[in-house]
């Protein structure tokens, strides 16, 4: 288990790892990097991944830390490239989660070669309508420094209404102690979002593509998964009854389905 820093420029990018197999899992979070980012945090982060460790090495990556103005999906992509070319992981299955996934998918586009296996999970090949009013509505949360609402709002649009019944405490109490000092990062992140559309390259991507879904997604929509599974070629489609943009945390075989995936 590790807690490490790669150099990318003239910043740095904050990562984990843990597991101590020969084969590489790379994970990509969603949004809520621009929040608070990975580091020093793999004893928390390695518990859903214990299955993949006998085989695995598994590596959770945050953005970098300093993003300029403008920093697009596909820069994320480049620069993901560049922190494992650093760390010599020249060839991983990759597994990208709502934003992590937009930016797995120009990862795939542009470097084939270090993509072996492409999970997609809970995300879109472009910003839709339904994730543009997401994002838009947490950018004004955060310009409005209302910290519980954005949090309360984004439970409400990623959980379904028994999660967030069984866990309605818990999440307000989250809510109350995860502000950061500033939210210039959450606001790089999320409009690089808004920008964000890859529809036109997606028959690019080469490699074996899984694509998972809750099917009432209020954050990326029911149709992103759709997009996606028919842009790719070959790729599979699994998406879960009942759940929404909350499914990798939800399901309870969301990681056992993403190891059959990449055992194949």
């Amino acid at each position: 288990m590790k807690n490490g820093c790669v150099a990318i420029g003239n910043t740095g990018m904050y990562y984990v790892s843990f597991g101590h197999g020969s084969r590489n899992l790379i994970v990509l979070p969603g949004l809520s990097d621009g929040l608070a980012t990975v580091r020093g945090k793999a004893l928390f982060l390695q518990a859903p991944f214990r299955k993949f460790f006998g085989e695995y090495t598994v590596w959770m990556f945050s953005r970098k830390n300093e993003m300029p103005e403008g920093y697009t999906i596909r820069q994320m992509a480049e620069d993901q490239a560049l922190a494992m070319r650093t760390l010599g992981i020249g060839r991983a299955a990759v597994l990208g989660v709502s934003q992590g996934g937009m930016i797995a998918q120009y990862l795939a586009i542009d470097h084939p070669e270090m993509v072996e296996r492409l999970i997609l999970a809970v995300t879109a090949p472009c910003a839709n309508d339904v994730a543009r009013d997401a994002v838009g509505a947490w950018i004004d949360m955060a310009k409005q420094g209302d910290h519980v609402r954005l949090m309360t709002d984004t439970a409400d649009r990623m959980y379904s209404r028994a999660y967030l019944e069984k866990n309605r405490k818990l999440l307000a109490l989250t809510a109350r102690f995860t502000r950061p000092r500033s939210y210039e990062r959450f606001f790089r992140n999320a409009r690089a979002i808004l920008a964000f559309d890859a529809r036109a390259e997606l028959s690019k991507i080469g490699c074996p593509t899984l694509i998972i879904a809750g099917e009432d997604d209020h954050t990326v929509g029911n149709e992103a998964p759709r997009l996606l599974s028919e842009g790719i070629p070959g790729s599979e489609l699994y998406i879960y009854p009942g759940l929404g943009h909350g499914a990798y945390e939800e399901a309870r075989d969301f990681y056992d389905r993403v190891y059959a995936f990449c055992s194949q």
